[in-house]
């Protein structure tokens, strides 16, 4: 399913590249991303409510290659840096996405919470965890993808463009990381 989005979107590339509107050469960014900027794509981040300079930043990290991950590489190498700055504002227009709808499991939410609260994720992410400038929104976001993401920065697989999330991840354990992506992925 991932293999086919990717195939789809990366097709729907070579075609948008003549488009005239936004909302058209956004398309293929939103067969993986959600229609609306809310993924439905496993370990595929929402991207709606993101702000335009974290955007910004992630757009040009692909376009270099900074960030490595190559269907995203592949859409952004022939991005000019006026694309970027479009692309961004307008997934910062995109609807926030809503928190996971299912019944919280009490236990991992207070346990997900203290974790945050203990690594002062509030500070960098804000209190409502929807990010502020070149700090990404976490609330709400897929939990699949901050699981792999808090884990990739635990074991420093990712990179950032400071070492801050390596450094914070250091203090958490790799069985917590789960109850923290719980209680983001829930937050209200």
């Amino acid at each position: 399913m991932r293999k086919l989005a990717i195939t789809v979107a990366l097709v729907s590339l070579s075609f948008s590249a003549g488009a005239e509107t936004i909302q058209e050469r956004a398309a293929p960014c939103l067969a993986c991303h959600g229609e609306r900027g809310t993924s439905e794509t496993e370990n595929t981040p929402s991207l709606g409510g993101q702000q335009a300079p974290y955007a910004l930043i992630q757009l040009f990290m692909f376009r270099e290659k900074l960030r490595v991950f190559e269907p995203m590489n592949e859409m952004a190498k022939s991005l000019t840096d006026d694309d970027l700055r479009t692309f961004s504002d307008f997934i910062a227009a995109l609807p926030k996405p809503a928190p996971t709808a299912d019944a919280a499991d009490a236990a991992r939410m207070a346990r997900g919470q203290a974790l945050a609260n203990q690594n002062r994720c509030n500070t960098c992410h804000n209190p409502d965890y929807s990010g502020k400038e070149n700090v990404p929104r976490i609330a709400a976001q897929r939990e699949d993808y901050l699981a792999k993401t808090l884990a990739e920065y635990k074991d420093n697989t990712r990179h950032g463009y400071d070492a801050t999330m390596a450094d914070v991840m250091q203090t958490v354990g790799k069985d917590q990381i789960g109850d923290l992506a719980y209680y983001l992925a829930r937050f209200r």
